[in-house]
């Protein structure tokens, strides 16, 4: 009887493991990491079934940043595949992380001598007001979502801990569009990841996956000297250049180049 039962339980795990979905793009790249900017491992034609390992997050295809890894050891955008939700359907790759690195062990946390940069940089406003470009910001640079700041769970007027506090729950989601936006080539310590992070912050997810300093990063050069040439051109906003920027890219120049023996990305220390 316990032979039959240990039967039963391996083929109904066997048949688990063995569902499979179809491919719904014509020709769908199967990556070596979970992004475009990853190199293509294989191709799949369109109505292939595939079988899924783990998900995870990384670039936003369509409006879906889920990708999934196969059997065959590579990512394929989510978006590409049948599998009759709009989500997760299985677990998450890296032991439940859901970051975008190649190994998902990147630092999601920034250290204090970034989240002090990103202070400095951005100015405390304890009540929502217009920034230099006039978009409505709050605290350490929190841009508002909604009329008023009014998704902002701390009361208004903010203290200077309060907006820490804002601060520390924004940063993640940059460095999880920064994560994303690199493939496994760079090699970056705490005090780069922070720096790049800073970065990200002022500029947007969108300009730094579309970057050439994000490009040149994935090819494998000098992290010191891409920073150094590509960081200073990022000076304008609203079209102008703006002196606040041009300090602000020496200051995250200065940082990334400070030494530090603690590594960020791809693999958090």
């Amino acid at each position: 009887m316990k032979l039959l039962t240990i039967a039963v339980l391996a083929l109904a795990s066997a048949t688990s493991f063995a569902k499979t979905y179809p491919i719904t793009g014509n020709t769908v790249n199967c990556r070596s990491g979970p992004g475009t900017s990853y190199s293509v491992k294989k191709s799949y034609k369109k109505g292939t079934q595939v079988s899924i390992s783990c998900q995870t997050s990384g670039t936003s295809v369509s409006g879906n940043n889920i990708w999934d890894k196969t059997s065959d050891g590579c990512y394929v955008a989510d978006y590409y595949v049948k599998t009759g939700v709009n989500g997760y359907v299985t677990k998450k790759c890296g032991g439940g992380s859901s970051g975008g690195s190649p190994s998902g062990g990147y630092c999601k946390k920034v250290n204090t001598a970034g989240v002090n940069l990103v202070a400095q940089w951005e100015g405390f406003v304890s009540r929502p007001r217009p920034d230099p470009i006039g978009l409505p910001t709050v605290g350490y640079g929190h841009l508002c979502q909604k009329k008023n700041c009014a998704e902002v769970k701390y009361k208004f007027p903010l203290t200077k801990t309060t907006a820490k506090q804002l601060l520390g729950d924004d940063l993640p989601k940059y460095t999880k569009c920064l994560a994303a936006a690199l493939n496994s080539k760079p090699k970056l310590n705490q005090n780069q990841w922070a720096a790049l992070t800073s970065w990200v912050f002022n500029v947007g997810c969108g300009n730094a996956k579309s970057s050439t300093l994000v490009k040149r990063l994935n090819k494998g050069e000098s992290p010191n000297t891409v920073a150094a040439q590509e960081l200073p051109k990022w000076r304008k906003a609203g079209g102008r250049v703006l002196q606040g920027l041009v300090n602000r890219r020496k200051a995250e120049v200065k940082l990334f180049k400070t030494a530090s023996s603690k590594q960020a990305y791809p693999k958090c220390q």
